[in-house]
């Protein structure tokens, strides 16, 4: 990891510095050598303001950005609270794909299951029902737009109007954190490309 300490319109003093370099080696273990941080440290103009030592830390891990923040009475202070946050989200955003997969197994294994208990369908027709109908306003909108609101919902897919090509549209995120964008035509074959 490489890391870059520097002051926002102040000298860094060398034990400052020294300090910094060999707290943030505890999160050389946990990232590889592709990965940067930053670390900014700056002084809160307002003199009444105690915790005045503001450390400031970006790190950019592959396809990740962590920030996090934290002010206190001196440098060393703050860049303790502030590299224990750091590596509390590092490990946290290392978890998360390991979880994504784990659950998504669940899921798979809880519906095989399930299809292996239910009930033939002539037992009952429920299954091949519509259970839900949900009807909402579209409006024309460009693809980034769309994936801005896809992520503000939370959802892996999104249907929209591309103010484009004025065609209904459907965005989607991918397994490898992409996304894809299906564009039905009436009567055309498949020509998607994966």
């Amino acid at each position: 990891m490489r890391t870059t300490i520097r002051g926002k319109n102040l000298t860094v003093s060398d034990k400052d510095r020294a300090y910094i370099e060999r707290k943030m080696q505890r999160l050389e273990r946990m990232l590889d050598d592709r990965s940067e941080a930053d670390v900014e440290l700056r002084l809160e103009g307002n003199p009444k303001i105690a915790d005045s030592h503001i450390v400031d830390v970006t790190i950019s891990m592959t396809g990740q950005t962590i920030h996090s923040m934290a002010a206190a009475a001196t440098f060393r202070v703050a860049a303790d609270e502030v590299i224990d946050k750091v590596e509390r989200r590092t490990v946290e955003a290392r978890q998360r794909p390991r979880d994504r997969r784990r659950h998504a197994q669940e899921r798979y294994i809880g519906a095989s299951q399930m299809e292996a208990t239910r009930e033939s369908p002539e037992d009952g027709d429920e299954e091949s029902q519509v259970v839900k109908i949900k009807r909402f306003d579209i409006e024309p909108m460009f693809e980034e737009d769309a994936i801005t609101r896809m992520e503000e919902l939370g959802h892996a897919f999104f249907i929209f109007v591309n103010a484009e090509n004025e065609r209904i549209a459907v965005l989607y995120r991918r397994r490898d954190g992409r996304y894809g964008l299906i564009e039905p035509s009436i009567g055309g074959g498949y020509s998607g490309d994966e």
